[in-house]
């Protein structure tokens, strides 16, 4: 179920894209106020535009109604586990004492760093 679902989100997203793409500016039909032929076509002088944007306006309610449907879905899935849920590792500890003069100690103070030898 929910493998069908996100594939059916994905499919939409693509075609709502294209769509999106399709659809030209309002300033584009300034040429068909003045009669540049476009009242001849598929859908009508205004019908295509209508048509895209309604087609539009329902693959996005689409859109956010999958969304919607696969949060929901997922969230479910993970028994309602959320990352800030998880219990924080414990506060920092002071490390365990190391003998004097051990290579993984450092050193306590500046003076106390060896000097390099000079080239």
């Amino acid at each position: 179920m929910h493998t069908a679902l996100l594939v059916v989100h994905m499919v939409i997203a693509v075609a709502l894209v294209t769509l999106v793409l399709i659809q030209r500016g309002k300033g584009a039909d300034m040429g068909a106020a003045f009669g540049s032929g476009a009242s001849g076509t598929l859908f009508g002088s205004r019908g295509s535009a209508s048509f895209l944007t309604r087609t539009t306006a329902v693959l996005a309610t689409l859109f956010f109604i999958t969304s919607l449907s696969l949060a929901f879905m997922f969230n479910k899935k993970s028994d309602g586990a959320s990352v800030t849920d998880v219990s924080a590792p414990p506060a920092h500890t002071a490390p365990a004492e190391m003998p004097p003069g051990s290579p993984a100690q450092a050193p306590a103070s500046p003076a106390d760093v060896p000097a390099l030898p000079s080239q």
